[in-house]
């Protein structure tokens, strides 16, 4: 025999953690259906912002942007404000009411045809009653380039119908921008997703 147990005696088998709400993010057990859509985001001489596919589950669609970044006539203090940003970009970032938000902080959000708008700003407690954006970063670099992830949730899927995702990250030199993506193919591509297990 190659894999042996170390345990001589049978422990019970832990039990199942709860379901996580839909909110929080994507199912753990449904696969979800990739939409490639490959669009660029948003472009300066240090930054680049990449879409290359929408996952869509039954309850919800996530965003996996891809960041890449490169020192340039940076100095090392701003590159390093970059780094910080596009690996540990604070999911909800609380201010005072009326003061500007830092240059240094990568903003999100989806604007739908009706006027609604979410951001990953929008302070929420503890439970969603409403639509949702969050956000969660992931990535890797050397000295002076990186390559980042984030994965943005909306929470649930969008109506079937165009709407926008908009970015916005001054320090980087990207500038509010919007890009437009379809909600009736992320919808379908949702309502094809299944179950790991029948």
């Amino acid at each position: 025999m190659f894999f042996e147990s170390a345990q001589t005696e049978e422990t019970p088998p832990a039990p199942m953690p709860p379901e996580l709400p839909h909110w929080l993010g994507p199912p753990l057990a449904e696969r979800g259906v990739i939409l490639p859509v490959e669009l660029t985001l948003g472009r300066s001489d240090h930054v680049a912002l990449h879409l290359p596919f929408v996952r869509a589950y039954t309850t919800g669609c996530a965003f996996e942007a891809e960041l890449a970044l490169r020192q340039g006539g940076l100095t090392p203090t701003d590159f390093l404000d970059l780094h910080v940003m596009a690996l540990y970009n604070p999911p909800q970032f609380r201010s005072r009411a009326g003061e500007p938000l830092p240059d240094r902080l990568l903003r999100w959000g989806v604007r739908f045809r009706d006027g609604t708008k979410l951001t990953t700003l929008d302070r929420r407690d503890r439970g969603a009653e409403g639509p949702l954006l969050a956000a969660m970063s992931e990535g890797q670099g050397r000295t002076a380039s990186l390559h980042a992830g984030v994965r943005l949730w909306l929470w649930p899927l969008p109506p079937p119908e165009p709407f926008e995702l908009a970015v916005e990250w001054p320090l980087a030199g990207i500038a509010l921008t919007f890009t437009e993506l379809d909600g009736a193919a992320i919808a379908a591509a949702g309502a094809r997703s299944a179950a790991y297990w029948p």
